[in-house]
């Protein structure tokens, strides 16, 4: 297991509104994808609640939530939407599943940069509603990602007594 990487406090800028957003939710990114880091994939994949929710699950459902949201739902891609509740395979990897996850926020982050203005609506949307703004995309992006790293750490906590962002 890797070094406990300690507390990392959030960033420090007073930047456009873009930029802001995009560093708080890469921020929140980095924190998950450190915490299914360096912990050996039995442990990362063994449910750690009742619920069965494991770090693997975790990184494989943040890793389709922003595919479907950017890729799917913003950019309007010709891709069917990713099964966001699917449970890592036994063939998937700790290390294969952070690597697709920074794939997918690489996506993400390009589409964004692409983006006109954060008022500007997506070609779709997951819900039954009109297909939200960038802006609403990446607010929700920050509460999903936030919501599911502190369950990273509360995962982590258990695994192997790390704790810190």
């Amino acid at each position: 297991m890797s070094e406990p990487r300690g507390d990392v406090r959030p960033p420090n800028l007073n930047a456009d509104e873009r930029t802001t957003l995009l560093t708080f939710l890469d921020y929140l990114r980095d924190a998950v994808a450190a915490k299914a880091t360096g912990v050996p994939d039995e442990a990362a994949r063994a449910p750690g609640v009742p619920s069965g929710t494991s770090l693997l699950g975790l990184v494989k459902h943040l890793t389709r939530v922003e595919l479907n949201w950017f890729v799917w739902a913003y950019e309007g891609a010709d891709v069917p939407m990713w099964d966001h509740e699917e449970p890592p395979r036994d063939d998937e990897t700790a290390e294969d599943l952070v690597a697709a996850y920074r794939e997918a926020v690489a996506r993400s982050n390009a589409i964004t940069a692409a983006c006109p203005g954060l008022d500007r609506e997506g070609a779709r949307s997951l819900r039954d509603t009109p297909p939200p703004s960038m802006r609403w995309v990446l607010v929700h992006m920050i509460e999903e990602t936030a919501r599911h790293a502190g369950h990273a750490d509360i995962l982590r906590e258990r695994i192997d007594g790390s704790v810190g962002r």
